[in-house]
């Protein structure tokens, strides 16, 4: 479908329609805790039953969302020492045999699940019309904006793509740097290319002029200017769109050797590999011990989060690095390139493109990026909160969703209400559930009036909401242990210390509920509201 993923170019009454859905997520949410704060002041006994039921909600789903993160977890365990070059043999060769191995090769309960797993990918790969082309004959374009990144932190990403188990000779590398970068940023990106050029298939850097007509400061503005750059080469090489796979990272991205093996198994065991995106779990361990305890629990949580949404494909959207078909990327006309959330546009972008033909397949392998540090706890606090503030801001998807799915006649109306309701209800719960839970428990029972203060909910309404909290540290305990699991040995001696050091970091939970995490929601929600739109804030880097 041939649709304007954009707020800009529209009709009179397209604007009307796209104002009135930007004011939408706003209003839902300052809805909300408006009406919880005059509820407490004006029926404190209708407000204490409300905050009851929810908060007894919050602790349902809570202990839903643990089962899923634990089961997540366990898949990705058993994932992390798979050998998938092995596998892309198996799979290059059903074109000569057409059939695979039906023996489990290790007794072990990983193996056997992982194992199962594959048996049951080749299934579907044989039940389908044609057979993915051979994994030699599979390239992969790394696209890397960058803006104002030192060599710190660029290099320690093209070093691990060089020492990539899979061919790296079918590597493209594409630096692409703002032509305002400062000349340092521009300057290590021309030396890491003379540098490792041999290394891959080829590595190009490609300056952004600044200005383009139709574009704003955005990272997807860059990345589509390298993207159509990166379409001339392929096609100079006579090097089929659909054998590529592309994968943009931030300049920060450090990944696993196996990443690229692993990016391409799932490519050729993809089912419709044209039509979908692939969605690593981000972490952010580069320099996780070098950041104050509330940053190091609020990226811990941001990576939880995504572990979360990988167990269910039909609700995952794309975040943060993450890759797609070549093919798919030029046919959708790339990167919005006047969007700040570009790395979730994309994937709605594709999907009203192929009218709800397009998924995102979840990789259980990591990638590696920088967590937000500055100077002082300070700076580190106001850079963590503005980062926040540029994810919430996802939700000007929302209203270009929205238009999209009213001119989609293709995509069914069960399709459009469950992903219009779950992107507003994820706006809308991120911005106010800190909020409640912090103080729908005692608020009524603060302001009450003199009737409600000798009513039965006036004394067991607190109660209960500590009996509550209270069972909720079951899920707090396993994220911790899933937390000091999953985090890398700190350097130096006792490393053990600063690991155990880190379960009382989680104590900082409320803080990082409210201050960092629904207070800038609410911010970018709010600024949307009023039509304060923002530029793209380039988050500062820097490591020890």
């Amino acid at each position: 479908m041939s649709f304007n993923y954009s707020k800009s170019n529209l009709s009179e009454k397209e604007k009307r329609l796209q104002r009135f859905l930007e004011i939408l997520p706003g209003i839902c949410s300052w809805s909300i805790l408006l009406g919880i704060l005059f509820l407490s002041i004006f029926d404190p006994l209708r407000a204490s039953i409300i905050a009851i039921a929810l908060i007894f909600f919050w602790f349902i789903r809570l202990i839903y969302l643990t089962i899923l993160l634990t089961i997540s977890y366990l898949r990705f365990n058993i994932e992390r020492k798979t050998e998938w070059l092995k596998r892309i043999k198996e799979i290059d060769d059903l074109h000569q045999h057409l059939t695979f191995k039906n023996a489990f090769e290790s007794a072990s309960f990983n193996d056997f699940i992982s194992v199962g797993i594959h048996k049951n990918n080749l299934k579907k790969l044989m039940q389908c019309k044609s057979l993915p082309p051979l994994s030699s004959d599979i390239y992969h374009v790394v696209i890397i904006p960058a803006a104002k990144e030192g060599e710190e932190i660029i290099r320690p990403g093209i070093v691990s793509l060089a020492e990539q188990e899979f061919s790296t000779h079918q590597m493209l590398i594409v630096f692409a740097v703002e032509e305002r970068a400062p000349s340092a940023t521009k300057e290590a990106a021309l030396r890491l290319q003379e540098e490792y050029k041999t290394h891959f298939m080829d590595f190009l850097v490609i300056f952004h002029p600044a200005g383009l007509p139709g574009e704003a400061r955005v990272k997807g503005a860059n990345a589509s200017y390298a993207a159509e750059h990166c379409s001339q080469y392929l096609e100079k090489k006579k090097i089929d769109f659909s054998q590529v796979v592309v994968s943009c990272f931030d300049a920060d991205t450090v990944v696993d050797k196996k990443y690229f093996s692993a990016l391409t198994y799932s490519f050729m065991t993809s089912p419709d590999r044209d039509h979908t995106s692939y969605q690593p779990i981000p972490v952010y361990h580069n320099n996780i011990w070098n950041v104050p305890p509330f940053s190091r629990v609020m990226e811990t949580g941001s990576s939880f989060f995504q572990l979360i949404e990988s167990t269910n494909p039909e609700k995952l959207v794309t975040f943060s690095s993450h890759s797609m078909s070549f093919k798919a990327l030029v046919e959708i006309g790339y990167w919005p390139r006047d969007m700040i959330s570009d790395d979730s546009a994309i994937f709605w972008k594709a999907y009203l493109f192929y009218e709800g033909k397009y998924q995102v397949m979840p990789i259980y392998a990591t990638l590696s990026m920088d967590a937000t540090v500055a100077e002082d706890w300070v700076k580190t606090m106001k850079n963590i909160y503005k980062q926040r503030r540029r994810w919430a801001y996802g939700a000007e998807n929302f209203p270009i969703l929205i238009r999209g799915f009213m001119q989609s006649p293709n995509i069914s109306l069960y399709n459009k209400i469950r992903h219009g309701f779950k992107m507003l209800e994820d706006h809308v719960s991120w911005a106010t559930w800190g909020f409640l839970l912090t103080t729908m428990s005692w608020l009524p029972a603060l302001i009450a009036g003199h009737r409600f203060a000798h009513s039965v909910i006036y004394y067991n309404e607190p109660h209960i909401a500590q009996t509550i909290f209270q069972l909720s540290t079951i899920s707090l305990f396993i994220s911790t242990a899933l937390s000091i699991a999953m985090l890398p040995d700190p350097e130096g001696e006792k490393p053990w210390k600063k690991k155990l050091g880190h379960i009382l970091e989680w104590l900082t939970i409320p803080f990082v509920l409210v201050g960092l995490s629904a207070l800038p929601a609410l911010d970018a929600q709010t600024r949307l509201m009023f039509g304060k739109y923002m530029e793209f804030w380039v988050t500062d880097k820097s490591r020890k």
